[in-house]
């Protein structure tokens, strides 16, 4: 084949190439659809076998018998009594030659071919010992990548026996196998970060998505006969940051419906998903990292959705998904829920806010020092805005605890805060609640805080209000934000409070 037609075969294959790439993005949801996600506890009782196959032994050559002195071939010319044979034949090979030089000529033919077997046998020793070598290198790559997968295997049926049996603190290590185990293009980060509440049922993913320089943009490859050179055409920087922006919702997507589909004992009810990009700030070259989307996505309502005849940003839009109009901008975004990865309250030891005391515990506290900290608290976070917080009096009712008034012109406009110093997760009456009191106050936003967590019901409710809610991780957060630190305790809380009503009680009887 000519030099011109490989070229041309080259820049087809090339191309080819690069609209299969495109292609994997497109069907980036599509493709997790076809696969099957649900684990059977029947795999426990299987062995674990490692399917890839073990090396062969290898064919190793044959060495070939080494030449016989006193093989006829050498011995033709000379008779058994170690004369020169004399015939025809002798002066026609050998004309004028001596006794001697005949005896001289045989054994000369022997030496040759005995070095050139010599040399033959080295050779073959020298193949079959790399043979050996290379099955030993393979053999003993595969022994380690039996060991690995064996273990890995094991751990897995642990997990899985565990998950079976409904035990919480293996939910976020058996998500982790559903999300490791997905099929990405070879770009893809693919790193995760989980957080599970057992009471609410809530699982957070901290998602990192491809940064969309790792997007492939080329688009065909030409060869040009006339100038012997091949000429590339990628795609407009607007078609690449649609499919970035289609990419980014269909990972979302894909990432829910993995979880869910293999959550078969339902240990999940409610999921909240923060995409996370790393990328380089043009602006300042400096690399930063960005929640760009965030959605929450109860298990009920999202596998009533038939994903294959979804428009993933519709799709998104429609579960009340936070994210810019444009996510290719990296714009960023508050997160729905994010997770503490500093959470402080089961630590056994714990600091305390210095206006309390080094004894109490956040979750104890009387509830009327409790809506002071809230309201004290905020004073400190809306005044470095120039906002200004006045507070009201203290209630144990859904009532007002604190009014924020925001100077700013967008964001800005009156804040009602209200305070609960909970144990148990707060249910979606209180969130309600609140918003009817945003109605009834003619405020601009709520925010409700608590020591607790909030039940999937309070977040989905929230969902598309102008509601914040922060729970005693984020409290802990913002008391450290102002300088303090503090610790949340919900189990001795509990014990405190009930031990406290007791003698109130023992007190009432006397």
């Amino acid at each position: 084949m000519e030099k011109r037609q490989l070229k041309t075969e080259l820049a087809l294959e090339q191309t080819k190439e690069a609209t299969e790439a495109i292609k994997e993005i497109k069907d980036i949801l599509k493709h997790a659809l076809k696969k099957n996600y649900k684990i059977d506890r029947a795999i426990l009782k299987e062995e674990i076998k490692f399917h890839k196959q073990k090396p062969q032994l290898p064919k190793l050559l044959n060495i070939p018998k080494p030449p016989d002195k006193n093989a006829p071939f050498y011995k033709q010319y000379i008779n058994k009594l170690g004369e020169p044979l004399v015939s025809s034949k002798r002066d026609w090979m050998f004309p004028g030659a001596s006794k001697k030089e005949i005896i001289i000529y045989a054994e000369n033919m022997f030496k040759s071919d005995y070095d050139c077997w010599l040399e033959e046998k080295e050779e073959i020793v020298l193949k079959n010992k790399k043979l050996e070598k290379q099955y030993q290198e393979e053999l003993s790559k595969w022994e380690a990548e039996e060991k690995d997968y064996l273990a890995i295997q094991e751990r897995k049926n642990a997990i899985y026996k565990q998950y079976f049996d409904k035990q919480p603190n293996v939910i976020i290590p058996f998500c982790e196998i559903i999300l490791s185990d997905s099929e990405y293009p070879h770009y893809f980060p693919q790193e995760f970060d989980l957080d599970y509440n057992p009471e609410t049922k809530i699982l957070i993913v901290d998602y990192s998505l491809p940064p969309i320089d790792a997007l492939p943009r080329l688009k065909e490859v030409k060869y040009i006969k006339t100038s012997d050179e091949f000429s590339e055409s990628f795609f407009a920087d607007s078609t690449v940051n649609n499919l970035y922006d289609d990419l980014i919702y269909q990972i979302t997507l894909r990432t829910i419906h993995e979880l869910y589909e293999s959550d078969v004992v339902n240990a999940i009810d409610s999921i909240i998903f923060n995409g996370i990009v790393e990328s380089i700030d043009k602006a300042t070259g400096q690399n930063t990292t960005a929640c760009i989307v965030s959605v929450q996505a109860n298990k009920q309502e999202f596998l009533s959705i038939n994903l294959e005849h979804v428009d993933p940003k519709a799709c998104f839009k429609k579960l009340k998904g936070i994210g810019s109009s444009k996510l290719h901008s990296l714009t960023p975004i508050a997160p729905i829920l994010s997770i503490n990865r500093e959470d402080k309250r089961f630590v056994s030891s714990y600091q305390v806010v210095d206006e309390l005391g080094d004894t109490y515990n956040l979750a104890a506290m009387d509830w009327e020092d409790f809506e002071h900290l809230i309201r004290e608290l905020f004073e400190k976070e809306f005044s470095q805005s120039g906002g200004e917080v006045k507070v009201t009096r203290s209630s144990r009712d859904a009532g007002v605890d604190a009014v924020a008034f925001d100077p700013d012109p967008i964001r800005g406009g009156k804040i009602v805060i209200q305070a609960k110093r909970y144990t148990n997760t707060v249910g979606v009456s209180a969130v309600r609640d609140l918003y009817g009191t945003i109605m009834n106050e003619g405020a601009t936003k709520g925010i409700l805080v608590s020591t607790a967590d909030y039940g999937p019901d309070a977040y989905e409710f929230a969902k598309g209000k102008p509601l914040t809610l922060l729970n005693g991780s984020n409290l802990l957060h913002l008391l450290e934000k102002h300088g303090h630190k503090a610790k949340i305790d919900l189990k001795e809380a509990k014990q405190i409070l009930a031990e406290q009503e007791k003698q109130k009680n023992n007190l009432n009887t006397k």
